[in-house]
């Protein structure tokens, strides 16, 4: 299928790479070969749950900073690169919440998609948050991976914009002026659910580019979410009792995608 299309329905599954050296809660007695192994189980039910792409995140790299450490960036390509050949589905990237930092690890490795904060100003828990969309797009073309899909998170999690202009103007706007390829609409945090008049605003004013829900998609919203989103992007929901930080459970993938074909097949 193509990944990112009007009415593909495509379901992005996180996999969530434990906090890397340098950041305060790694496991320096697991080590690097922890963060693989454990990253590899997950994209293991993953696969076999047949989502239709994963993306790697350093999720629990808290307290989340805005400028990537070299050793981080560094280490993070060493994760994706050692998971990579046991990939059987598209992959994408992201890292927390530096815009040139994945792009630099999407070229490196091999990545189909990036997703990021690339536009807007916020507020924020790591404070001022200003994202340069332009120093982006250019070292991706610098590159040479003008073939990287971006996917443009619109409104920040942990954060509030500064920009007195709707949701749906901004992504409006990212799309017209910073070339997004893909718009993602968020919950305020992690794990918490799109608001459903963003969504709908944010598809009416963008009838053409493709929409996903970044937040909060489960087995008991998807139905709703995917009737106005092109597809959504999850990690939480997979995750054993449904929290964030605990391992993927097969059972719950399985779940999900057997609901989503039933949604495809009805559509």
């Amino acid at each position: 299928m193509d990944l990112f299309t009007r009415s593909t329905k495509t379901i992005v599954a996180m996999a969530h790479i434990g906090a890397l050296p340098g950041s305060p809660l790694y496991d320096a007695d697991g080590g690097m070969q922890k963060l693989i192994e454990d990253v590899a189980s997950d994209v293991e039910k993953l696969q076999a749950g047949e989502v239709d792409a994963i993306m790697f995140g350093n999720e629990n790299d808290r307290p989340y900073q805005l400028t990537a450490a070299p050793e981080s960036i560094a280490a993070m390509t060493a994760v994706v690169s050692a998971i990579k050949p046991m990939l059987k589905v598209p992959f994408g990237v992201n890292f927390l919440w530096d815009p040139l930092a994945t792009v630099a690890i999407a070229s490196a490795t091999g990545a189909s998609f990036a997703r990021e904060i690339f536009t807007g100003l916020f507020a924020s828990d790591m404070g001022l948050w200003k994202p340069d969309a332009g120093e982006a797009l250019r070292l991706r073309r610098n590159l040479g991976r003008n073939d990287l899909t971006l996917l443009f998170n619109i409104n920040a999690e942990f954060a509030s914009s500064l920009d007195s202009r709707t949701v749906a103007e901004r992504a409006k706007s990212a799309v017209f002026s910073s070339l997004a390829d893909v718009i993602l609409v968020s919950g305020p945090i992690t794990g918490q659910p799109v608001d459903a008049a963003h969504l709908s605003s944010v598809r009416a004013a963008l009838p053409d580019t493709p929409i996903m829900a970044n937040t909060g998609c489960n087995i008991d919203n998807v139905t709703d979410i995917l009737s106005v989103a092109d597809g959504c992007v999850i990690g939480t929901h997979f995750k054993v009792d449904g929290d964030t930080w605990n391992a993927v459970d097969g059972d719950r993938v399985m779940r999900f995608m057997d609901k989503v074909r039933g949604l495809r097949v009805a559509a």
